[in-house]
């Protein structure tokens, strides 16, 4: 089995996807002679031709609304937005357009398609490369969110994102892109929707991660077990539908519950995952429930690494979730 890193494990996704069906397309901004901004779509052009890897103009919202119209039609248009900050400008057309096609049609469209996209900080982007914008895509009912942690998860969500019904937003932590590498099957291959991944096991502390921050959780994790505190730390892969059930069972087993994201604080998706939690075991739980997170400012470019919740703030929730 070939090992890889993000960028090759998506690009090897998106190479199949083109190969098995010829209704998948790949368009953005400079996703075909340049490659795409980090190199994903490296590639494609010269094998599958412009006529499926098409360079747009720089127009979030244009490419996204053409891309919908494509999806109706009954195209798989595979969008790259260069930066998740990018996705503003066509957030109109994802929650006023796309998200509610199936719902408005009684299910007669699906408008079935991937939007792509880079998120987060640890490669000093500054207040307008950094964001990590998750929150907002799922309070919109008719959308699903993922967001990948490893390469071989990478391209099994990619592809099966590719093949789903219902809208994807895929966030890439471009922190990972050429960091985190692994074993990557060949060919087709689909990681499910809506299953979350336990990484580590242990009975006294739950600890929620994606992304980027998956790392520094188990980081935080392997330093609290030297304390002699275990940790269940768990990647949630798909955002929304999350997996709440196997949430649920594991803050039964501890008790204990430490939620991790790199967004602001306030209205994340972390307060989201404590109210699931405390609706279905609220009484098994020890300790209330806490967040590792963002700061509410906008991201910084010189405090970069005070902003994000790395390991050495996830110990001490750790710790203090284990022993209240």
């Amino acid at each position: 089995m070939p090992k890889m890193n993000m960028v090759q494990a998506l690009n090897d996704a998106l190479r199949v996807a083109l190969g098995r069906d010829e209704r998948v397309v790949v368009m953005g901004e400079d996703v075909g002679r340049v490659g795409g901004v980090f190199r994903v779509t490296a590639g494609l052009i010269e094998e599958f031709g412009e006529e499926r890897v098409v360079d747009t103009p720089l127009n979030e919202g244009g490419i996204v609304g053409a891309a919908i119209g494509m999806a109706l039609y009954g195209m798989t248009p595979i969008v790259e937005i260069q930066f998740g900050d990018y996705l503003w400008p066509a957030y109109d057309q994802v929650v006023n357009e796309l998200a509610k096609y199936r719902y408005r049609s009684g299910g007669e469209y699906s408008a079935g398609m991937v939007i792509r996209t880079p998120v987060g900080g640890g490669i000093r982007g500054g207040h307008y490369h950094s964001q990590h914008p998750e929150a907002p895509f799922i309070h919109v009912p008719g959308l699903k969110v993922v967001c990948p942690a490893t390469p071989h998860d990478a391209k099994g969500l990619l592809l099966a994102s590719v093949r789903d019904p219902d809208p994807v937003i895929f966030l890439e932590p471009k922190r990972l892109y050429r960091a985190a590498k692994g074993e990557v099957p060949d060919g087709h291959y689909t990681v499910p929707l809506e299953s979350a991944r336990v990484v580590r096991s242990g009975p006294d502390v739950t600890v929620i991660a994606y992304g980027a921050m998956l790392y520094e959780a188990l980081d935080a994790a392997a330093k609290a077990a030297e304390e002699g505190v275990e940790c269940t730390v768990i990647d949630l892969r798909t955002l929304w539908p999350v997996d709440i059930e196997t949430i649920a069972a594991s803050v039964r087993a501890t008790g204990r519950l430490v939620v991790v994201h790199e967004a602001p604080r306030t209205c994340g998706f972390g307060a989201e995952l404590v109210a699931l939690v405390c609706e279905r075991v609220f009484y098994h739980l020890e300790a209330p429930p806490v967040r590792v997170t963002g700061f509410d400012t906008p991201f910084p470019y010189s405090l970069e690494m005070e902003y994000l919740p790395l390991s050495h703030r996830i110990l001490p929730a750790v710790l203090e979730a284990a022993r209240s």
